[in-house]
């Protein structure tokens, strides 16, 4: 006799019953860890491990749970990288409270951290992003040549004139060779007093 479809179904469904049925109470199934999950994270114990597990999320729409559920190391290095990973994330004046926490001695150094974060996107000539993050660093270091050159380019770029004459006037004080670096200032400088 050749099976129905209808018989077909009841097998099926009596073989799942089954199955559901000799499974013991209160054991749930098990499920296998899905390859595309992240892995669990491993202690940081530098501030760059930190931020290497954390830089994805360093974005405006992550960022505070981030850094709320993955709390960055203790010291000037955890946090240069966490007030790093707020400022690429646009939130400057939470960057500049994190390294507001540290003494007044040591606060440059966390600065210098969040420059070389930032420093590959004032190389891309994303002004807008760069611009206030180099500002910042210029409040806590502020003979720091490159953050002062690349903060007034960014504002000369955005129309703040008066922001960008003193950083790149105070570049040219700090900033000696006779390179591209220092003519393209005097350049931009000539430029926004016209």
């Amino acid at each position: 006799m050749k099976p129905t479809p209808y018989g077909l179904g009841i097998a099926y469904i009596s073989v799942c019953a089954l199955a559901i049925g000799t499974r013991p109470m209160g054991v749930a199934p098990r499920f296998a860890r899905l390859e595309h999950d992240p892995p669990p994270a491993p202690a940081a114990t530098t501030g760059a491990t930190w931020f290497a597990l954390v830089k994805p999320y360093c974005n405006s729409v992550e960022v505070e749970t981030t850094l709320n559920s993955r709390p960055a190391p203790i010291g000037i290095d955890g946090v240069g990288y966490k007030a790093g990973c707020l400022a690429l994330a646009g939130k400057i004046d939470q960057a500049r409270d994190v390294i507001s926490t540290l003494p007044a001695a040591t606060r440059w150094q966390a600065a210098g951290l969040v420059f070389d974060l930032a420093h590959p996107v004032a190389d891309a000539g994303d002004d807008a992003s760069a611009g206030p993050i180099m500002a910042m660093v210029v409040d806590f270091w502020p003979n720091h040549s490159m953050a002062l050159y690349h903060a007034g380019v960014a504002e000369a770029a955005l129309g703040d004139v008066a922001a960008a004459r003193r950083h790149l006037t105070a570049f040219l004080k700090y900033y000696t060779p006779r390179d591209g670096w220092r003519s393209n200032a005097r350049t931009v400088l000539r430029k926004i007093r016209r």
